[in-house]
């Protein structure tokens, strides 16, 4: 399965695009969810990063609908 694209919001306004795998992004919406953890580490396509749950606004994830045209 291809990483799917996803965009974190911050408080403050930064958002940080990742390309990551499904098993990833289940975890992270996990441990969003839980609000458990304020310490969180993302294994991307790009590369690892850690993240900050407690300052995490939003988690979107694109569909895997391709559209081509207007």
């Amino acid at each position: 399965m291809k990483p799917r694209r996803s965009s974190l919001g911050f408080q403050g306004g930064a958002v940080l695009s990742l390309r990551l795998p499904q098993e990833a992004l289940d975890a992270l919406r996990e441990a969003l969810r839980a609000g458990t953890a304020r310490w969180h580490e993302v294994d991307a396509a790009d590369g690892a990063v850690l993240l900050d749950l407690g300052q995490v606004v939003y988690l979107r994830t694109e569909s895997d609908d391709q559209r081509v045209g207007f």
